[in-house]
């Protein structure tokens, strides 16, 4: 709703520019006052004027206040300081449009593509994992629509590389640390599944074993790495044993990943892998157009000798040899991470000639299927890759990278394409040394003085996805079953669950992407403070107001339609009331934010600032107990549009709000 009366503000301000200076282009900023009495809108447009139009600005400011008066919703706009516009809301009509839901939308055409998790498929997730899978699905949810907003059409894929090296690692333990064969990983795989064991977590143990073994006999050490180096090629090439060892490995490890990100509410459209980007060719189109347009060239000396290579962005055209040219075609032939990047960016924009995935059905949420890529596919099936825009959560580590394929778009003559690539890049997770403790490791007195231990899967050092939920869930048990042990067991488990996803997942949404997170089992679950508890907890509360009041959130807001709202409005109390509905009525205006920086955290921060608003309320209001029959139904139509809010702004952060807490 402040959204909506802002735009129709600026629209009418830049009208009023127009007719009567004949002033176009301006730029009309806006911001919120530092205290509600002064108004919910405030502008210093006169003071961009005024060298324009050779006034002073308190002068223009007093002739726009004129024309600007009578826009829809606004009370009164005033002059303040030197040349300030004060916008002032008819608080009493802005309630009743609030409580009806009235806002402006958001949404628009052409494909969002959304890239997240992406997990390697050689071992159990992890706690630095969830980032990923969090930011991303909380992007989506914000993009895509639902009954609040239209919306954008949007595809979620989780890229799966099937055919790197982490991979092979857990190829080469099983094959010559174990000495399996084909046959014994299948039958292994098996008999995990029908003993209730996890296949990821097995691996994870061998994948930290094979890292040790590379390096423990220094007389072995290159011969192991070439046996690395062997088993990778044998993986791209694909139609062997060791092939079919690692499709074993890796769509076992993707099944469980998938179980482990659906606990979270974390679902998938399509899952393209790295094997069909090889067995499809579209490295070889991709090269072909960039060879083509002089993006990617030969080099003849220097240490890049015999590679293709292009240029990074923003270099110089230097004499002689560009020693800083980004490699993408390596000297023996192989391809690199960033060249196979490119082809597969291209597809994604539409834009790779003559090439695109087979597709089956891989799995079936209750809404909708997950398609795997494949070499040939069924019919009929989707097509995703035709984005307008993508967004590719991807940790900062891949700075450069990403840059790269930005820059090769750019340099391929698809500007618009790059414009609309976004690297939604963020901080590692990493432990406290009590999150560490609490798991069981132990550490040198050095370690307990740091800040964060970072979390590495190769060492083995490191909290399981799995792991994290099950200790979260129950820990969480125990505070529900203490609190409401009057509560069916069923119900009280369920509560449990929503309560540890809600504190995992604000957790990670609260900081901004760059910032380092250093996870911590109790601060995360703690009811007091930033948490994704105690946003629940005040979303509760508000359920809770009405159900003992006896009415239903519609019926609460309804009650308001034909009261006289504006005497409550009034005074320190009407303040202290409206800012209650102020905060209530800039959901729209987050959600745009946040879409814009591509930024959940806005989303997190404005839900937590909405659940202080909403306990101050009813902090200060004795809601059931108000003797005023008008001012007890505007103080329920308070809880029921904080209920209905909080809920939905939860929703975009893929947080429920349990019954009970």
């Amino acid at each position: 709703m402040y959204r909506k009366l802002k735009q129709a503000l600026l629209e009418t301000t830049a009208n009023v520019l127009q007719t009567k200076y004949e002033v176009t282009g301006a730029n009309i900023a806006t911001e919120l006052p530092p205290n509600i009495a002064m108004g919910e809108i405030a502008t210093p447009v006169a003071f961009e004027l005024a060298k324009r139009l050779r006034k002073a600005p308190k002068m223009i400011a007093t002739e726009l206040a004129a024309e600007l008066n009578g826009i829809d919703g606004v009370a009164t706009v005033e002059v303040a300081g030197a040349g300030y516009l004060n916008v002032k809301l008819d608080r009493a009509a802005i309630t009743k449009r609030i409580a009806k839901g009235e806002h402006s939308d958001i949404g628009g055409e052409g494909l969002r593509l959304v890239e997240h998790t992406s997990i390697n498929p050689n071992k159990a997730a992890h706690v630095g994992h969830l980032r990923n899978a969090i930011l991303g699905d909380s992007f989506a949810r914000l993009l895509r629509k639902d009954s609040y907003k239209s919306g954008y059409p949007t595809v979620v894929q989780n890229y799966i590389d099937n055919t790197g090296v982490q991979v092979a690692d857990v190829v080469v333990g099983l094959l010559h640390l174990e000495g399996k064969s084909s046959a014994d990983v299948d039958a292994l795989i098996g008999d995990l599944v029908a003993r209730g064991e996890r296949v990821d977590y097995y691996l994870w143990d061998l994948y930290a074993r094979v890292s040790q073994w590379y390096d423990s006999d220094a007389d072995q050490k290159e011969a192991r790495k070439k046996l690395r180096l062997d088993t990778l090629h044998h993986i791209e090439e694909g139609n062997n044993e060791i092939a079919k060892v690692a499709d074993l490995v890796a769509t076992a490890v993707l099944e469980r990943h998938l179980e482990t990100m659906e606990r979270l509410s974390i679902e998938y459209d399509f899952l393209p892998r790295e094997s069909e980007i090889l067995h499809l060719h579209f490295w070889e189109a991709a090269r072909q157009l960039m060879v083509e347009r002089g993006v990617l060239y030969l080099e003849t000396e220097g240490k890049n000798k015999g590679c293709w290579v292009m240029r990074r962005p923003g270099a110089e055209v230097v004499e002689g040899p560009d020693e800083d040219a980004k490699v993408i075609i390596r000297s023996n032939g192989t391809v690199t991470y960033v060249g196979k990047d490119i082809a597969y960016h291209l597809w994604k924009f539409g834009l790779l000639p003559g090439r695109d995935f087979g597709y089956k059905i891989f799995r079936e949420y209750e809404t909708h299927p997950c398609w795997i890529s494949t070499m040939h596919g069924e019919e009929p099936h989707p097509n995703y890759g035709q984005a307008a825009a993508i967004y590719n959560v991807i940790d900062s580590r891949q700075n450069d990278p990403q840059a790269n394929v930005v820059e090769s778009l750019r340099a391929l003559g698809y500007t618009e394409a790059a414009a609309n690539y976004t690297h939604i890049n963020y901080a590692m997770v990493a432990l406290t040394p009590r999150c560490a403790i609490d798991l069981g490791y132990t550490l040198s007195d050095a370690d307990k003085e740091k800040t964060h231990l970072e979390v590495s899967g190769r060492k083995g050092f490191g909290v399981k996805a799995d792991d994290l939920l099950d200790r979260l869930i129950a820990a969480a048990k125990s505070e529900v079953d203490a609190r409401h042990p009057e509560d069916p067991e069923s119900q009280r488990q369920r509560s449990a669950e929503q309560i540890a996803v809600g504190a995992l997942r604000y957790f990670m949404l609260k900081y901004t992407r760059n910032t380092i997170i250093a996870f911590d089992f109790r601060d995360a679950l703690s009811f007091e403070g930033e948490t994704g508890p105690y946003v629940q907890y005040s979303a509760v509360r508000a359920a809770n107001i009405l159900k003992k009041a006896g009415v239903t959130e519609q019926h609460a807001i309804n009650d308001i339609a034909d009261l006289d709202l504006a005497p409550y409005f009034e005074g320190e109390a009407g303040d202290s009331l409206w800012a209650m509905w102020l905060i209530l009525s800039r959901v729209t205006t987050i959600v745009e934010q946040s879409i814009a920086a591509a930024e959940p955290a806005i989303v997190a921060r404005f839900a937590f600032q909405l659940a202080q608003e909403f306990n101050n309320f009813y902090h200060r209001n004795h809601v059931l107990n108000e003797t005023d029959p008008a001012r007890k139904k505007l103080l329920l139509a308070t809880a029921a549009v904080a209920s209905r809010e909080l809920t939905r702004v939860l929703g975009w952060l893929g947080i429920e709000v349990p019954l009970s807490m």
